[in-house]
C-alpha cells in the first residue's frame, strides 16, 4: 500500500470518482506521479472543474473525455525522449499526452517530464528561459545555435 505523502484537494477527488472506473485508475497514477516529482506540488480546481496540478506555475491538468484521459503538459520545451506526447507538438504553451483505456503509464519518462517542468518553473517558467536565448531542458538552459 502506497502511504499518501501529499495533501488532496477534495475537489480533485470527486472529479476522480465520478470517473469510470478506468479512468479514476489513470487519473490517481498520474497524480502520484506529478507528487512524486515534487512534495511541494499543490492540487486545485481550475476552469471549474479541471483538476489542476501547481508549483510555481502550472505543471499539468487532466480531463477525461469518452474514450480518454488528456494530461495536459504546461511547458512546451520540456523533452520527450520516449515519445510518450501525443498532441500539440509544436504548440506555444502546452501539448498534452492522450491516455486510453488499458494503456499502460510510462511513470520513468511522465515523472521525468514533471521533474523538468517543476525545474522550469523554479527557474521562473518556461517563458523567462526562453526570453533569457535558452531553451530550458530538465532544468537547465541550453543555448541555441
Amino acid at each position: 500500500m502506497r502511504w499518501v505523502t501529499y495533501l488532496k484537494d477534495p475537489r480533485v477527488d470527486r472529479y476522480i470518482d465520478a470517473l469510470p472506473a478506468w479512468q479514476q485508475a489513470i487519473c490517481r497514477e498520474v497524480r502520484e506521479i506529478v507528487h512524486d516529482a515534487d512534495p511541494d506540488v499543490v492540487e486545485t480546481i481550475k476552469r471549474t472543474v479541471q483538476p489542476y496540478f501547481v508549483l510555481e506555475g502550472n505543471i499539468c491538468a487532466l480531463l477525461a473525455t469518452k474514450d480518454h484521459v488528456n494530461v495536459f503538459l504546461y511547458d512546451p520545451t520540456v523533452s520527450d525522449p520516449a515519445r510518450i506526447i501525443t498532441a500539440g507538438h509544436g504548440n506555444a504553451t502546452g501539448r498534452q499526452i492522450a491516455i486510453y483505456e488499458g494503456e499502460v503509464i510510462n511513470r520513468p519518462a511522465l515523472l521525468e517530464m514533471f521533474r523538468q517542468i517543476v525545474a522550469n518553473n523554479r527557474a521562473g517558467g518556461w517563458r523567462k528561459l526562453e526570453a533569457a536565448g535558452g531553451r530550458s531542458h530538465g532544468g537547465t538552459l541550453l543555448q541555441r545555435h
